[in-house]
């Protein structure tokens, strides 16, 4: 019989300012994924001040977002998520690579290359395409165990960090360092694997991790597109291959596109102070 794991999550977020504010409309990415390797039974979403209007949007990778749109100024704004999630993806090597698919270069179908062309086709980062190609010598050129050297080297060879803010540095200086947040582990993952033409993009979501911490952070890995297995995670800040462990939220080619709330304070000359709680709790 399969085994399912089932997790309750509290994610709160609450922003406060120096003076009232006007916001632009805001996006919230903090609906789990529904998928063939998670289901959500409950979700529930509370935002104080409530806004004038919100709106439940279909995003392009079939993720929910929502757009909340605010009418008055506010000191403080508060975001309250709650959900039960069950996932199912036991063993995350349950599948068959296509033929075609089990070397190096993977020569995509025409169709399916320009479908996947945004997850692959991106500027070159020099170290990572150095890398890239000594990997592939190393490897014989062999998909499976390609990514999976790549996930080992950046789990042993990097340090982890919490760097709670920020965009992720770029590859090469992540790798230069040997050191970084998980989205900085994973933007270098990535970058390596578009350097031999393997499309991958970046996920937003939780982590089960160890139950004892006391302070979590939303989490960041890779998804690889591999040709009869589909999408498949990888945790390069874990050196894991994605399993029932993981809870998704959204999964884009660019990290800016999966921050949790997007949006501007419209109001000049004002930031905002971020405060957040992430509870994750198996049942």
């Amino acid at each position: 019989m399969p085994r399912f794991m089932r997790y309750q999550i509290r994610h709160r977020l609450r922003y406060t300012y120096p003076e009232p504010v006007q916001l632009s409309p805001q996006v919230l990415r903090l609906h789990p994924r529904c998928d063939s390797t998670q289901t959500v039974q409950t979700y529930d979403l509370t935002l104080d001040p409530p806004p004038q209007r919100h709106y439940q949007n279909l995003a392009i990778d079939g993720s929910t977002e929502v757009q909340v749109l605010f009418s008055q100024p506010m000191r403080h704004w508060e975001i309250q998520m709650t959900t039960v999630v069950v996932t199912h993806r036991e063993n995350p090597f349950d599948f068959m690579l296509a033929p075609w698919a089990v070397d190096l270069p993977v020569n995509y179908p025409q169709g399916l290359a320009q479908e996947l062309r945004p997850y692959w086709d991106v500027p070159a980062d020099p170290t990572a395409t150095t890398w890239a190609q000594e990997l592939w010598v190393a490897t014989e050129g062999q998909v499976l165990t390609f990514l999976n050297q790549l996930n080992q080297t950046i789990y042993q060879e990097c340090t982890y960090l919490v760097r709670p803010t920020g965009a992720p540095w770029p590859a090469g200086i992540t790798w230069q360092r040997r050191r970084g947040a998980c989205r900085d582990l994973t933007v270098l993952f990535m970058a390596v694997c578009r350097a031999v033409g393997l499309a991958a993009r970046f996920v937003s979501g939780y982590h089960a991790g160890d139950p004892d911490w006391q302070h979590r952070h939303l989490h960041a890995w890779a998804e690889v597109y591999l040709p009869g297995g589909g999408w498949r995670g990888y945790d390069p800040t874990q050196g894991l291959a994605v399993n029932d462990r993981y809870v998704a939220l959204t999964a884009r080619p660019h990290p800016q596109d999966t921050l949790p709330i997007m949006g501007q304070i419209l109001t000049p000359g004002v930031t905002s102070d971020l405060a957040y709680q992430i509870e994750m709790q198996e049942l």
